[in-house]
């Protein structure tokens, strides 16, 4: 390890003037009038960029936030994957799955055939049809449809992560403050920080608590999550597009897609993101063809700026333990879980009960449709999701070479992940050899940056 600290460029007091300012600052912006939106009227304009299950679900929850929201357009890569998103919608048998009852959408949607847009360029003629963008997609998209929401002056909720790749990240970044410029609502998918049982959490240990925070402990340890095997008659670019998960121009690794809530919750009590990282990692189990080219674990030890310590775990694997959490640990006791606060001899500061509280998915839509109802400039998310997003990437580019990863090193990184053309015919960045396997990085020998 080198001797050196070098830093992100974000301090103490600039993270805490960002944090206020992302989360609770209140201003009016010049390009939102209170309730005027695109067509003169109250109504909130939506479009869904990505109908799968996750922007399936975003869309029920801006529809039912409390606000005149009304979805009037579509798009995403594949047809059916649309068609089945407007047709669930459109139930009248739908199904609330937060409360198990029914919900019928139906008056709150007007999405006529000529605005349900499949295909890759869909989302430029989506974006210009609504007041707020929802982007859903794979995350190896995300950069360049938040590039193009902004651009058009339009209010995003994006979900995590919001790139795959340190070029993506820079693009995000530069965005991001494009956005705050304009003053236009960002929020991310990072519901924790909507979560009342992290905030009630998180301040406390910011101001001091338990002393100096020595190490963070997070963990998504889980069984894994879906594979969709090849189908006759698909091209490669469909192929990896379906299975999205397994390729990381895509996904980015489950340690950037899941993990990087973990992570984030740590740089979020830290006030800080991290300065290096190593850790080892491989597939042990989920190695088929069909588990492209990705992991199934990653151990990791990042290090902040003031020398503390995070210690990173994340499995997709059947059969063992799960866990999906953080810890931390203090000069003056220790916070073992969501919610609980000890001092160090094990007395309990705090013990908080959530089981009341808001669903944090539909918090975080709550809140920003609230904003834009009253043209309120409130949420500015992306630049900490980027950098959170960085910590992933940071710890994937660890675990893949084996080697200690700098962090500016990691985020100046122009290895770029996307593919040279975004056609259903093009080669995808990776192939698999002739027995249908695709490249692994090796540790010792894969170069990351």
């Amino acid at each position: 390890m080198k001797n050196e600290k070098k830093s992100t460029g974000i301090n103490r007091r600039q993270f805490v003037k960002r944090s206020s300012l992302g989360m609770g600052g209140l201003i009016l912006s010049p390009t939102l009038k209170s309730k005027v939106h695109i067509d003169g009227s109250d109504e909130i304009k939506i479009g869904l960029i990505g109908c799968g299950g996750r922007g399936t679900g975003a869309v029920v929850q801006a529809l039912t936030s409390g606000q005149n929201v009304k979805l009037v357009a579509l798009c995403d890569a594949f047809q059916d994957n649309l068609d089945k998103c407007y047709e669930r919608i459109t139930s009248p048998d739908f199904q609330d799955w937060s409360t198990d009852k029914p919900l019928d959408l139906r008056s709150k949607i007007d999405v006529p055939v000529e605005h349900r847009f499949a295909g890759f360029e869909g989302y430029k003629k989506l974006i210009p049809l609504v007041d707020v963008v929802l982007i859903a997609t794979p995350p190896g998209f995300r950069p360049m449809h938040f590039e193009e929401a902004i651009k058009q002056n339009k209010q995003v909720f994006m979900e995590k992560p919001v790139a795959v790749d340190a070029p993506g990240v820079r693009k995000v970044l530069e965005v991001a403050k494009i956005a705050k410029e304009k003053k236009l609502n960002v929020v991310v998918g990072l519901q924790r920080h909507y979560q009342k049982i992290y905030t009630q959490w998180v301040k406390p240990l910011q101001e001091g608590i338990i002393g100096d925070i020595t190490l963070s402990r997070v963990y998504w340890n889980s069984a894994g999550v879906w594979v969709r095997p090849r189908q006759i008659g698909q091209t490669e670019m469909e192929y990896q597009m379906r299975n999205w998960y397994y390729f990381n121009w895509l996904c980015g690794d489950h340690i950037t897609e899941q993990h990087i809530h973990n992570l984030d919750v740590s740089n979020w009590v830290k006030q800080a993101y991290p300065v290096r990282a190593h850790g080892m990692g491989g597939r042990e189990v989920r190695n088929g063809k069909d588990h492209g080219e990705i992991y199934d674990h990653h151990f990791l030890e990042y290090e902040y700026a003031d020398g503390s310590r995070m210690m990173s775990q994340c499995r997709h694997i059947k059969g063992c333990m799960s866990r999906v959490t953080e810890a931390f640990h203090g000069t003056n006791g220790s916070a073992p879980k969501p919610g609980v606060i000890l001092t160090k001899s094990g007395h309990e500061i705090m013990n908080y009960n959530d089981k009341k509280d808001v669903n944090p998915y539909q918090e975080e839509h709550n809140l920003l449709f609230a904003a834009i109802a009253k043209g309120e400039y409130k949420y500015a998310d992306a630049e900490n999701a980027a950098k959170s997003t960085m910590t992933s990437i940071l710890g994937r580019m660890a675990t893949y070479s084996g080697e200690v990863i700098e962090w500016e090193d990691a985020i100046n990184s122009n290895i770029d992940l996307s593919p040279k053309q975004y056609d259903w015919k093009a080669d995808p960045p990776i192939l698999p050899n002739s027995d249908g396997y695709y490249p692994v990085a090796v540790p010792g020998v894969t170069k990351v940056v």
